[in-house]
C-alpha cells in the first residue's frame, strides 16, 4: 500500500488534506478524503522523485489524462483542492534525474490550468530551475504554495517575487538559525503552516525548540491509546508547535491574531469558495481543540 501523507492543514487538528504523490497514491488519497464529509481534502498529483511513472508507464499523455480524470472526479465531490505535489527536488536525483522531473513538472501546469485550481509545490535544492518554470507558467495556475520550505534568504526572494506563491513553514523549515532568520524574513501574509505529518517534526536538536511550549503526553505505538500521541510520529496537532516557533521567532505575542491570519491564508488558497464566514466558523469552533 502506496504512503499516504497527511498534511495537518492550518490550526485546526480536526481538519486536513491528504497529498498524492503519484497517480496511485492520488486515487488512494481521494478515497480517504471520501471517508469523512467535513474534515478530509486530498490532491491530485505526481511528487519530483516519482515523475518517472510517466515514461514508465508506457503512454505519458494518457497517464496526464488519468490524473486530470481524477482531479475533475474529486473537484467535483468537493474533496479535491489543489493539483501536487509537484515539482522539483535535486537532492534525490537518484530516483528521478532532473531532466524528466522538470519536464513532468511544467506538464502539471497543464492539469492547474484546466482544473483552476492551485498548487501544492516541492522544491529541493532546484530554486533557479524551479522559478523559471514558474515563470514560464505563471498564467497558468491560481495560487499555490512551496511547502516544507528549507531554502536560504535568497531562495525565499524569489519565491515571494510570483504574487500568487505562498511558503509553507514546518518542523524541516526551523532547524537551524540559519532557518530561523529566513523564516523572520517571510511576510505573514505570505506564509503558511503545516505538519508533513507523519514527518517533518520539531525536535530537541531543532533551533527552533526554545520557542515551543505546547506538548502532548506520548507512547510507542504498540501501547498506544486516543488520550495519546504515537512516540516519534509527527502528529497533526503538533502544527500548534510550528505556530509557537513561528510566533517566537518573529516576535509576536498575540499568537491567536497570527493564527487567525495564517489559517485564513489557507483558505484563500484552497478554499476560496468558503471564505469568509465559514473560516471563521471553524475557527471559532477548533479553538477549543488547542
Amino acid at each position: 500500500m502506496a504512503t499516504v501523507r497527511m498534511i495537518g492543514k492550518i490550526l485546526l487538528p480536526s481538519v486536513f488534506r491528504v497529498t498524492g504523490g503519484s497517480l496511485e497514491e492520488s486515487k488512494e488519497a481521494l478515497a480517504i478524503a471520501e471517508t469523512d464529509g467535513s474534515r478530509l481534502f486530498c490532491t491530485v498529483g505526481v511528487h519530483p522523485t516519482r515523475c518517472k511513472e510517466f515514461e514508465d508507464s508506457g503512454d505519458p499523455e494518457k497517464h496526464l489524462q488519468d490524473l486530470l480524470t481524477l482531479a475533475k472526479e474529486g473537484k467535483e465531490k468537493g474533496k479535491v483542492v489543489a493539483i501536487g505535489e509537484c515539482g522539483l527536488d535535486y537532492d534525490r536525483l537518484h530516483f528521478c534525474p532532473s531532466d524528466i522531473q522538470k519536464k513532468y513538472f511544467e506538464k502539471q501546469f497543464e492539469l492547474a490550468y484546466t482544473m483552476k485550481l492551485p498548487m501544492f509545490l516541492h522544491m529541493r535544492a532546484a530554486s533557479q530551475d524551479f522559478c523559471d518554470i514558474l515563470q514560464r507558467n505563471k498564467d497558468r495556475f491560481v495560487a499555490g504554495v512551496a511547502h516544507s520550505f528549507t531554502g536560504s534568504a535568497e531562495d525565499c526572494d524569489k519565491l515571494l517575487s510570483f504574487s500568487n506563491v505562498l511558503i509553507g513553514i514546518n518542523g524541516c523549515s526551523l532547524k537551524t538559525a540559519e532557518n530561523l532568520e529566513v523564516v523572520k524574513g517571510i511576510p505573514v501574509e505570505r506564509m503558511m503552516i503545516e505538519t508533513d505529518s507523519p514527518y517533518c517534526d520539531i525536535k530537541n536538536t531543532h533551533a527552533g525548540i526554545r520557542y515551543v511550549k505546547s506538548s502532548w503526553p506520548s507512547k510507542k505505538k504498540d501501547k498506544h491509546d486516543q488520550e495519546c500521541l504515537v512516540k516519534g510520529r509527527n502528529e497533526p496537532c503538533l502544527v500548534r508547535q510550528v505556530l509557537e516557533v513561528v510566533a517566537g521567532t518573529k516576535g509576536i505575542t498575540d499568537i491567536d491574531q497570527l493564527s487567525q491570519t495564517l489559517y485564513h491564508n489557507t483558505c484563500r488558497v484552497f478554499f476560496p469558495h468558503d471564505l469568509d464566514s465559514a473560516a471563521e466558523a471553524l475557527l471559532a469552533s477548533g479553538r477549543e481543540d488547542l
